[in-house]
C-alpha cells in the first residue's frame, strides 16, 4: 500500500444488532445491487451519536422494534471481496422493548423476519456479508462484553 493510500484510507464504521426472541433471530431482507439479501438491522454510524445509540436507531428504522443494548458482542473487520471497501462493525445484543408494526421501514428494507439459526445458516448465499452469521455464532457462543468497554469523549 502506498503512503498516500494509507493516509486517505478509512474503514466504513457500521453498527448492528443481534436480537433473539424464542430461539429466533431478527433479520431484515433488503434490496441491494446483488438482489434481495438478508442482514441484521445494521447501518452506518452517524455523527453525534454513540455506537450503541446508532444500533438503537438502526433497529428502529429497519425493523420497527425498540431495542435496549446490553452488551457488545464483538468488533468485526470485513473487506469486501473486491477490496474497495472495508467495514468495521460493532455488533450489540440486548432486549427488545416494543414493536411498532405501523412504522414504515427504511427505504430498501422489504421486511423484518425472524429466523432460526439453522434457517440463517442455510440462507448464507443470500447474506449481505459473512458478518451476519459470524455475529450470531459469536452470540450463541456466549460472547458478551460490557458496554463500558467503549468510551466516547465529548
Amino acid at each position: 500500500m502506498s503512503t498516500l493510500t494509507a493516509m486517505i484510507w478509512k474503514p466504513n464504521v457500521t453498527v448492528a444488532a443481534v436480537l433473539e426472541q424464542d430461539g429466533k433471530f431478527l433479520l431484515v431482507e433488503e434490496e441491494t445491487s446483488q438482489g434481495l439479501r438478508f442482514n441484521q438491522p445494521a447501518g452506518h454510524w452517524e455523527p453525534g451519536e454513540t455506537l450503541a445509540a446508532g444500533a438503537v436507531r438502526e433497529v428502529l428504522e429497519e425493523s420497527g422494534y425498540d431495542f435496549a443494548p446490553e452488551h457488545l458482542i464483538g468488533i468485526y473487520r470485513w473487506p469486501t471481496p473486491d477490496g474497495a471497501t472495508t467495514y468495521l462493525r460493532f455488533a450489540f445484543c440486548g432486549r427488545i422493548l416494543a414493536h411498532h408494526p405501523e412504522r414504515p421501514l427504511d427505504s430498501g428494507i422489504v421486511r423484518a423476519v425472524w429466523m432460526t439459526p439453522e434457517e440463517i445458516r442455510t440462507t448464507q448465499d443470500r447474506h449481505r456479508s459473512p458478518l451476519i452469521l459470524r455475529c450470531i455464532e459469536d452470540y450463541l457462543a456466549g460472547k458478551r462484553y460490557p458496554l463500558e468497554l467503549i468510551t466516547h469523549y465529548e
